[in-house]
């Protein structure tokens, strides 16, 4: 457990009528205005047409099916590019396409997006039309490729864009210049699902489910996936973004949603009924990852293609056995890492930190930036081999710096320095060669510390304040779960306060259980992965805790649990 400075968050003095007053406090601290804005009806999604590249997308769509063209979905090797994938192949499918497939790249054999070299392997699926989905923004090359072998493509991507656009048939991305689409913060499993229903508000227009005797399909259908690509790439969940979870998490729960994510929950040890987006989180979305990290992303979309639950619950299975390797590996990682940054956690002038050992998997360096991140309060880049010659490297940033603006100002500023790179605010890829690496971490400490002040730096956990008595209850853990979903730039609340403890024990090895005291008024509490030389505590009678409000349901009973965020003794 990482020691942080507890930070209450502002109070505003706006007033929504008809909120639970501890709804009202905690919605309005994270600048919720009105009712309007806590509204998680479909009715209430932005609409596709403001999408810059929509209509051209959607034409060329159309005249695919019509006219029963070869449809080639390319992919990326997370959890947001799996479910991308997913949702397109579903949706054609339902929509009457009969020539649909995928194609992942390798990340060890051909890197991010449409690459000619992946060209290459796509042609012999003799496709008419190519399209991506959550990569393909910055693919000129391949691209250009594809288009000199008579193949159409449409890019659908978030990623930020260059100053220059691929010359593909059609580009929608909500992030390139001159789009008017207002969620700027849309997963790539989002952008499809738009293209999705668009087209079938198109294809409706032309009569083709009647002409065709193709049941007009449900959209909503596919918003199980789409709440778990939005979770699994951490976007921030606007207004927009928590619909379309909020919709999917509700799906799931009904348990109308594809038997790939029921398998995965059930191999978490999550419960579906009540499943919540940090389930999606912590859960499901790892083990996805897995195999785009350790070996090939198609198992993970597999699982979500299929409609065989026994099938799905196989994949499920070896989906788990590569995350616990991966965990293996991160652990091991993690290790080294932490040796080499004994100096560079005393050395205060390094505030943007770049790490590199010849024997790091490159499957698992954006896990390994985002725990020495999180551990340092410090912009990451995890480095590992792409080859020889080369490096690949996995930013993660930490809030109040836009790290793929950094890594653009250092290639505009050093062309030699960067080979290519791409990402968005919080976290971002690039390459560069391997006798760059010292000029490189140099200059990337430089400019991060040009742009962040002593404020930015601080290690901070941010507070909506104390409970009182009335409010430590199983009620209020209820409506929280439900007011969500919480999420990136709308996390779910944290309260502090003192507490007496009546009995404190380790479980599961690290894990430091408790019964608390407010009051005379006794309440349980967990603190995951202690220091197990400070804790069990048994002099310590009083703590202060930052914490979450849980339910915890054993043998069939359900009460009110504190999750322990941060921990210290009270003299």
């Amino acid at each position: 457990m990482i020691k942080k400075t507890i930070k209450r968050r502002t109070k505003n003095s706006i007033e929504i009528p008809h909120l639970h007053p501890l709804l009202h406090r905690v919605y309005t601290a994270r600048d919720i205005s009105s009712s309007q804005e806590l509204e998680r009806g479909l009715e209430h999604l932005l609409p596709f047409h403001t999408m810059l590249g929509m209509e051209a997308a959607v034409k060329c769509l159309a005249h695919a099916l019509m006219h029963q063209e070869k449809i080639l979905i390319i992919g990326d090797f997370d959890a947001d590019g799996a479910t991308s994938t997913a949702v397109a192949i579903h949706a054609l499918k339902g929509l009457g396409a009969q020539h649909v497939d995928y194609l992942v790249p390798n990340r060890f054999a051909f890197g991010y997006g449409l690459t000619p070299e992946l060209v290459q392997i796509a042609k012999d699926f003799s496709p008419d039309v190519i399209v991506t989905v959550d990569n393909g923004i910055a693919s000129h090359a391949g691209v250009s490729a594809a288009k000199q072998l008579g193949i159409k493509v449409i890019v659908t991507d978030h990623h930020l864009p260059a100053e220059t656009l691929p010359l593909a048939d059609a580009i929608v991305n909500p992030n390139q210049h001159h789009d008017e689409f207002p969620s700027k913060n849309i997963a790539g499993v989002g952008v499809i699902f738009y293209v999705m229903l668009a087209l079938r508000r198109y294809l409706s227009g032309q009569n083709w489910f009647q002409q065709n005797n193709i049941p007009e399909p449900n959209m909503s259908r596919l918003l199980d996936l789409v709440a778990l690509g939005t979770v699994a790439d951490v976007v921030s969940l606007d207004h927009n973004n928590r619909i379309l979870v909020y919709q999917g998490l509700r799906r799931i729960r009904s348990q109308q949603c594809v038997p790939g994510i029921t398998a995965l929950l059930e191999i978490s040890g999550r419960n579906q009924a009540r499943v919540t987006a940090s389930d999606l989180g912590f859960a499901v979305a790892p083990r996805l990852n897995a195999a785009g990290r350790l070996d090939d992303m198609s198992l993970g979309i597999e699982c979500l293609l299929t409609s065989d639950l026994t099938h799905a619950r196989e994949m499920a299975a070896l989906l788990t056995q590569l995350n616990d390797e991966r965990r293996v590996i991160e652990q091991d990682m993690q290790e080294q890492a932490l040796t080499a940054l004994n100096k560079i956690e005393t050395d205060a002038k390094t505030n943007g930190i770049c790490l590199f050992d010849e024997e790091w998997h490159q499957g698992v360096i954006g896990i390994l930036a985002g725990r020495i991140k999180d551990r340092l309060h410090r912009p990451v880049i995890a480095f590992a081999l792409a080859n020889a010659d080369e490096l690949k490297g996995s930013a993660r940033s930490i809030p109040g710096l836009h790290i793929r603006d950094v890594l653009a100002d250092i290639a505009a500023k050093y062309p030699d320095c960067i080979n290519k790179f791409g990402g968005h605010a919080m976290a971002a890829g690039l390459t560069l060669s391997r006798t760059q690496f010292e000029n490189f971490s140099a200059i990337f400490n430089e400019v991060v510390s040009q742009k962040l002040n002593f404020l930015d730096l601080q290690h901070a956990l941010f507070s909506d304040g104390e409970l009182d008595l009335t409010e430590l209850s199983l009620e209020s853990a209820e409506i929280l779960r439900e007011a969500g979903p919480w999420g990136q730039s709308f996390p779910e609340p944290v309260f502090d306060g003192v507490f007496q403890i009546l009995e404190q024990r380790l479980v599961g090895g690290r894990h430091l259980k408790l019964t608390l005291s407010r009051e005379d008024q006794p309440i349980q509490a967990i603190a995951f992965n202690v220091d197990i030389n400070q804790w069990p505590n048994y002099r310590c009678e009083f703590i202060n805790i930052a914490y979450r409000l849980d339910v915890n349901e054993y043998r069939g009973k359900r009460s009110v649990q504190l999750i322990i965020e941060q921990l210290e003794t009270c003299s």
